[in-house]
């Protein structure tokens, strides 16, 4: 039991120690905040979706297929026969009655006025056809309904399915045209995405070496603390022996105050940098993170980048501009495409109910068709030239800016490489600055400690010890942060 107790607190303690030794590597702080970077994230997103556009495009090469499937219903259907054409053939047999009778009586009247046949007879004759006539006419009118009737439509409730396949041949280059332009905007995600990945190593870079910067002066504050309340201690006792004046006194006592100040500063500035640092790396603050250079006593200068005279044709920022000038000069061929001719193949099958391929029969019924659908525009008010104008305008001003944006890159890696070099001759300065600094601080001390030198001396020894520490550290940090603006500047970050 007592076994079981040791080893659950020594994983404690591992585990109390582990959270409390949190330290971070520059390369950690890099890849935290590639994976946490919230607009890295919407560069990649809109990377796949630029990805997405350009195969989306790629499918107006392929022919379409589509179905279509219909009802409708209409108060009347779709008549063969007009109104007065219904009303002979339902009259056919009492008007074929009519005038057979008519022509009948006339020929009787005239043969019984020649002589032929007396009036009576002729009577007689028109009796008998009287009564033949109604049961002709009465199966006339019926046939004469039936035919009626057969050519009736029955169209009130009409459905219609059909399927279409459409292939372009030529559409004005349009096609070509939209594919061009997907290809290069996702060419152009992929230079943001790239260009949002450099700026967010640069600012963690900074952020970083701020930090350590920070950091190490809070320690130089810390030792020049030590320092002045040393000496204090030494110039209190010097009073009390009647040695030092109570003006020494007062005036190293305002050291001490002042150096706890800028103590109090240098830790203030670490807490704040820190946040930065951990926003930019998508993390929470915590007190237990720890950078890895924020301890080494003396920061190794890297070695010097080397760019030998590479060109900056990398920079995210031109590649964008370049490709905003391809698809200046691309949409110009898109803006002239819908006024050239169109040539689109054409077709499918359509099947009705009724059928009016069979006489409207009441079953599906359909053919086969296929066509060539040509399109030339012929006047559109000069519509498309002045639309093709304003796209080469546009392309014009993206030229403009390409060339000026090249100008000032090449200023800013002029620029860069001239601080490279400056900040390693600052650094080497600051180097022999630091120690003749601690020379003059160690000879202060001795000479009033012989009675031959004031206490200001030593105050102002002190004060250009501090001063040639914190700008050793500052030229340590300038030379590493001007080195990564260098590749910067060059797209190579």
């Amino acid at each position: 039991m007592e076994r079981l107790l040791l080893t659950f607190a020594a994983l404690i303690a591992i585990s109390a120690s582990a959270v409390a030794q949190r330290v971070l590597s520059l390369d950690d702080c890099r890849n935290m905040a590639l994976d946490n970077n919230k607009q890295l994230n919407a560069s990649c997103i809109r990377q796949e979706v630029a990805l997405n556009t350009r195969k989306a495009a790629r499918t107006k090469y392929l022919p379409r297929l589509s179905a279509l499937g219909a009802y409708d219903l209409s108060s009347r259907e779709v008549s063969l026969l007009n109104d007065d054409q219904k009303t002979a053939l339902n009259n056919l047999g009492t008007n074929a009655a009519g005038r057979v009778g008519s022509s009948l009586n006339d020929m009787l009247t005239g043969f019984a006025q020649q002589g032929l046949i007396s009036p009576q007879v002729a009577q007689s004759l028109g009796g008998l056809f009287a009564d033949a006539a109604t049961p002709i006419a009465q199966a006339l009118n019926g046939l004469g309904s039936g035919i009626r009737q057969g050519l009736r439509t029955n169209t009130r409730n009409k459905f219609a399915a059909s399927v279409m396949v459409t292939q372009p041949v030529y559409v004005g280059g349009a096609i070509t045209a939209t594919n061009q332009l997907a290809d290069l905007n996702e060419q152009l995600m992929a230079e943001r995405l790239e260009l949002s990945r450099q700026t967010t190593l640069y600012e963690i870079d900074q952020a970083y070496w701020l930090v350590v910067s920070v950091k190490h002066k809070e320690r130089l504050a810390r030792k020049y603390l030590e320092l002045v309340r040393k000496f204090d201690s030494d110039v209190q006792k010097m009073f009390d022996e009647g040695v030092a004046t109570r003006s020494d006194e007062l005036q190293v006592n305002v050291k001490v105050n002042e150096a706890e100040m800028q103590l109090m500063q240098a830790e203030d500035g670490v807490v704040l940098s820190k946040m930065l640092l951990c926003q930019l790396c998508g993390v929470e603050y915590a007190d237990n993170i720890t950078l890895a250079d924020e301890d080494t006593e003396n920061l190794s200068l890297p070695a010097l980048y080397d760019d030998n005279g590479q060109s900056y044709d990398l920079r995210p920022e031109l590649n964008i501009l370049r490709t905003a000038v391809g698809m200046a000069n691309t949409s110009t061929k898109l803006a002239r495409a819908p006024y050239l001719p169109q040539v689109v193949l054409t077709g499918g099958y359509i099947a009705t109910n009724p059928n009016m391929y069979n006489g409207f029969e009441r079953k599906f019924g359909g053919t086969w068709n296929v066509g060539v659908v040509v399109r030339i525009p012929v006047w559109n008010w000069n519509e498309g030239t002045y639309k093709v104008r304003a796209t080469q305008a546009t392309a014009r001003i993206a030229q403009m800016e390409l060339a000026d944006a090249t100008e000032k890159i090449g200023l800013q890696v002029s620029q860069c490489r001239f601080k490279v070099k400056e900040a390693r001759r600052r650094y080497d300065l600051a180097v022999k600055n630091v120690e003749k600094a601690e020379e003059n601080l160690r000879c202060a001390n001795l000479g009033f400690a012989e009675g031959v030198m004031q206490t200001t001396d030593v105050m102002a020894a002190q004060t250009a010890w501090l001063q040639s520490q914190t700008q050793k550290v500052e030229a340590e940090i300038e030379s590493r942060l001007s080195q990564v603006a260098l590749r910067k500047a060059l797209g190579r970050l």
